[in-house]
């Protein structure tokens, strides 16, 4: 028999010596081999001898004590047929191991109760989780990074094994070249569609009743669409451009996410993760107002909402929580607009009392991030993006990165209901602890809330919520009559009819033909595109640009092939474009779902249809024979009476 972890037999209890121990060359297991049932016949035989558990073959030596239950147990296992062999050798191990089979049946009845209740929720992740998982920790992707030879991993993962001057891919052995290595960038569209599959949908009902019927009056006449320029503005661009429309029907001091009933055009809010081209369309939907300054506040109301655009070296960005720098302190007279360099100290004045204001309170703060920061793992490709709301734990005065005048700090914490948008998971965060803050020791004017925080974490709810009212805005009011209630109500009932499966490969849609993608690639720059289309964009194009003068022929130049979504050169990754075999299978299968749906709703239809036609043509027949059935009466009657 085998033997347990302290090295004696499980039937005989002693220890075995060397010479009368066998070892299984699959698992390794040591056997004591005058208690085997059919040991091996030759010496030359134990080199490839397998123990009955790997080969299969069941010893019928029987235990001492209940040996014979035990036997029978084990017997009746393998002749399960219902059984696969790695179910078997499951309940074989949890047999010898005391635990119960009965306990394991409900185990497995349960989970098939779970996994049929989740249905549609459980075929995706389960897509997902069979393509999407890293070589390393084995799990599903968080914060996905793709390398240019088309395997992913977790942002973690990858910057441990890189960290360690690792450069080859673990699965492939590809060379990682050093900017990736250094700079890696998430791939939202993964991101995307691991939190869409783990997410339930939320009922359009329960979305309905938390309709609110108070409205903040926008005035939005005369105004267009997107921001503009007028003729008399000398520099074209956005940096003389007037704002367009407000989208949003919430005040310019409103504190805290924008909620979807005071979103009339979608009837969904300011969603976490969304983007903008610019921070003058980001005004149009509040979720930060001022298009160039950082902090969005008044001094005796709070801050709103700070933007993240790499203005300060002495920023730091670790995603869930960051270090900002206040404004001011810059000389920014005459025609200055903006000013890298430092010329006095900054004071808690303006926004930076604003923002110690709401650090006071424990007021909620929106958050953008720029494509301008200077972390690119968290920051976006391209644009404005909403990150959620967060909390100021604590700040302070300490001297800056540039050595000579104080600048204010601030500790950001993040406290939001929904996932930021480089993480995958399907729920928003929770109550942690404060991250451990170097400079702290050097601080100055330190400040720390001591009251109770305003935005808090409900244990009861198990959400943030307003544990104390927020501040009140002096802006006009609109009460929204039943009317406009119920069509609001309908709106956003329609706004979350689109499947699941939809929404997902609309998430996997070429950034090129803006279709499903087909033989998906991602360049290193985090944008994916179908095979096809991204050389398509590149035909005729070489690497290196022959140059020639007065017959003379000079030294080749590099040709620059930027990225179609952004200014990032990928020309070396586009000399051996690797297709994204993961990403490709999880479309493949989502796809093969979607069509077999399709079809059960096609045939759905058509028994309908052959159900509709049969109840119509005994209806006609109905028709015909009733007048008859009354004419016999009739003339029955008749005779009677005669």
């Amino acid at each position: 028999m085998a033997s347990n972890g302290e090295g004696a037999c499980m039937q005989c209890k002693k220890i075995p010596p060397t010479e009368e121990s066998l070892t299984c060359r699959t698992c390794g297991t040591p056997w004591h081999v005058l208690c085997l049932s059919s040991p091996p016949d030759s010496l030359a035989s134990t080199l490839q001898w397998e123990c009955p558990d790997c080969s299969g073959d069941f010893d019928p030596v029987p235990q001492p004590g209940e040996g014979s239950d035990l036997v029978a147990a084990i017997r009746a296992i393998e002749s399960d047929v219902t059984l696969t062999d790695e179910e078997k050798a499951k309940k074989r191990q949890q047999l010898l191991s005391g635990k119960a089979v009965v306990e394991d049946d409900d185990e497995e009845e349960e989970e098939k109760k779970k996994s049929s209740s989740m249905g549609l929720d459980a075929d995706i992740l389960a897509a997902l989780g069979d393509n999407l998982k890293c070589p390393f920790c084995l799990q599903l992707l968080e914060r996905p990074v793709t390398t240019p030879c088309g395997h992913n991993f977790c942002l973690k993962c990858f910057v441990k094994w890189t960290g360690q001057g690792k450069r080859e891919c673990i699965k492939c052995r590809f060379v990682i070249p050093n900017d990736v290595a250094a700079n890696p960038r998430i791939n939202s569209s993964l991101v995307t569609a691991i939190r869409l599959a783990k997410v339930s949908r939320i009922s359009a009902a329960a979305a309905a009743a938390s309709t609110s019927n108070v409205y903040h009056y926008v005035s939005n006449e005369n105004r267009p669409d997107q921001a503009f320029t007028t003729e008399r503005a000398i520099l074209s661009g956005i940096a003389n451009a007037a704002s367009g429309k407000i989208y949003v029907t919430v005040p310019g001091d409103h504190f805290g996410p924008i909620p979807a009933e005071n979103d009339p055009v979608r009837n969904q809010g300011v969603l976490v993760g969304e983007s903008w081209k610019n921070r003058l369309a980001c005004k149009q939907w509040r979720a930060h107002i001022p298009h160039v300054a950082g902090i969005a506040g008044q001094s005796k109301h709070g801050a709103q909402s700070v933007a993240l655009s790499g203005g300060y070296d002495d920023d730091e960005d670790h995603g869930e929580w960051f270090l900002y720098t206040g404004s001011g302190g810059r000389d920014l007279s005459g025609n200055k607009r903006t000013n890298r360099q430092q010329s006095f100290d900054q004071k808690f004045t303006n926004g930076n009392e604003a923002l110690r204001l709401s650090c006071r309170m424990g007021y909620p703060v929106r958050v953008v991030r720029t494509y301008k920061e200077i972390i690119a793992a968290y920051a976006p490709e391209e644009g404005v993006r909403y990150d959620g709301v967060y909390r100021v734990e604590k700040c302070w005065r300490k001297v800056g990165v540039q050595g000579e005048f104080k600048v204010c700090r601030y500790l950001f914490v993040r406290c939001d209901n929904a996932p930021a948008p480089w993480t995958s998971d399907e729920h928003g965060d929770c109550p942690r602890p404060l991250p451990d803050v170097p400079e702290l020791e050097e601080a100055i004017d330190l400040f720390e809330r001591i009251e109770t925080p305003s935005w808090d974490f409900d244990e009861a709810e198990g959400c943030w919520k307003w544990m104390k009212p927020p501040p009140a805005s002096k802006q006009p009011v609109h009460v929204l009559d039943p009317e406009e209630r119920k069509l609001m109500k309908k709106a956003m009932k329609v706004a979350r009819a689109s499947t699941l499966r939809e929404q997902l490969l609309k998430g996997f849609n070429c950034q090129i033909c803006l279709q499903v993608m087909n033989f998906p690639v991602t360049t290193p720059c985090a944008h994916n595109f179908c095979k096809g289309c991204l050389e398509g964009k590149f035909v005729g194009k070489t690497r290196m640009m022959e140059r020639s003068r007065g017959g003379r022929t000079l030294r080749a130049m590099k040709n620059i092939m930027k990225c179609p979504c952004c200014p990032s050169d990928i020309s070396d990754f586009l000399q051996n474009v690797q297709v994204n075999r993961e990403v490709m299978d999880v479309i493949e299968k989502l796809k093969k779902q979607e069509e077999g749906e399709a079809s059960s709703v096609d045939e759905k239809e058509v028994n309908a249809e052959t159900k509709s036609e049969e109840n119509s043509e005994i209806t006609d027949a109905e028709d015909v024979e009733q007048p008859r059935k009354r004419a016999k009466l009739d003339s029955e009657a008749v005779v009677s009476a005669t």
